[in-house]
């Protein structure tokens, strides 16, 4: 085999006129393979997409999202089927940073990728699908007796304002990538091959900074945004995995939860330091708990100062959050779409994305925060979904295969 230098390598050899002599002497290939910077990093961006679980849950968080639901029209179950294989075949190409298809040397017809991420490599692209309760019930497939019973509409919360245009679906696609094009295209790319099969709801991106020394990210209001998650892969399988489903199609994967949450800034940004710290229960520079100097110490939130006082306020979204003794796998980003035509305040905020073995596990904690969380008077809910994640697909096989052929 020959020794393998880098391209940046290559220019400096060439500069010293040792590159001709290596040439000349044993010719190219024999004695020097070149190996290009960019390809030993452009592997590095590459995450699998076939596993025993769907990458994109509890892979490392990404910088972008592209989020997409959709509805079903199709006028037969083979219809969907076929595209889930066709989505399985684009997705494993997408997520190695290639073309979905190669084109062909016809240019009086359409590309068959649209090409917007030619040169961008995988970013580190996932492509994680669910389905939506209601598609158990479409008239066309009759999957009623595959449904799991814990996939249902998520109940009204209390200070909801829920707006159709986020709300529900049949299908979902979450496109998770360090580049918000590669993200966008591999969407489009799996809605345009399902022309007739399935149409966009809705969809949403949402961006996310990862600090250089990966500690947790903050959401818009620059407080740190998923500090208890689990993280061991004993911990995945105790709070996000599912196992043991009367569904067995089901074992292996997780429910989604989405909520679109407003955001209003104006009014956060009108208010004091101590008392956005109260709101949260962490001081906002270091994510720590009250009473605590690091970010990840944890103490009994329910524990009093020699006075008898709370050390926590009571009120604070941490405390409740902990009263319902759940653990769910939160994956936000923020998102800014535009301004509220009425008010001219910013359509900004956070897409809350968490993943359970069960719904129960989000319903308890969103139940907990209930009327009392302070943070209510700053956010409000506009969009809510949840969805059945499909177990991971094995090499030779297509998303969702049990579930279409179980009975």
């Amino acid at each position: 085999m020959g020794t393998k230098i880098t391209r940046r390598e290559m220019l400096k050899l060439s500069g010293a006129g040792i590159v001709g002599v290596m040439v000349g002497a044993s010719g190219l290939g024999g004695v020097l393979n070149l190996l290009p910077e960019e390809e030993a990093s452009a592997a590095e961006q590459i995450i699998p997409f076939y596993g025993q679980n769907q990458a994109g849950i509890t892979t490392v968080h990404q910088s972008n999202v592209y989020f997409a639901s959709l509805s079903f029209i199709g006028k037969s179950e083979e219809s969907l089927q076929k595209l889930f294989r066709e989505w399985t075949a684009y997705s494993e190409r997408l997520t190695q940073g290639k073309m979905v298809q190669e084109d062909t040397s016809n240019g009086y017809v359409p590309p068959i990728d649209t090409g917007d991420s030619l040169n961008l490599g995988a970013a580190k692209l996932t492509l994680t699908f669910g389905v939506g309760p209601s598609l158990f019930e479409h008239s066309v497939l009759n999957w009623q007796s595959k449904k799991p019973k814990e996939l249902k509409d998520l109940p009204h919360f209390p200070k909801d304002q829920l707006q159709e245009r986020w709300t529900g679906g049949e299908i979902c696609i979450q496109a998770c990538a360090d580049d918000p094009q590669v993200a966008f295209h591999a969407v489009r790319n799996l809605i345009r091959i399902g022309i007739g099969v399935v149409k966009l709801k809705w969809s949403q991106a949402g961006f996310l900074s990862i600090p250089e020394d990966k500690s947790t990210p903050r959401n818009l209001f620059a407080f740190k945004d998923g500090t208890i998650n689990p993280s061991s892969q004993a911990e995945f399988n105790e709070h996000v995995w599912v196992s043991g489903s009367t569904q067995s199609w089901f074992n292996h994967g997780t429910y989604l939860v989405y909520r679109r949450i407003q955001m209003h800034l104006e009014t956060w940004d009108r208010t004091s330091l101590k008392e956005q710290e109260n709101t949260f229960g962490r001081y906002r520079d270091n994510g720590a708990l009250f009473g605590q100097k690091n970010e990840m110490d944890e103490v009994d939130v329910f524990s009093k100062d020699l006075e008898g006082n709370p050390i926590i306020p009571e009120d604070s979204h941490v405390f409740l959050s902990r009263l319902a003794k759940q653990v769910i796998h939160r994956r936000p980003f923020s998102y800014s779409s535009d301004i509220v035509t009425e008010t001219g305040a910013y359509d900004a905020g956070l897409m809350f994305i968490s993943f359970q073995k069960d719904p129960k596990q989000f319903i308890d904690i969103q139940n907990s925060l209930g009327r009392v969380d302070k943070l209510n008077e700053y956010i409000t809910h506009r969009g809510s979904a949840i969805f059945a994640c499909l177990a991971g697909v094995k090499k030779g096989s297509y998303l969702g295969e049990a579930l279409f052929t179980s009975f």
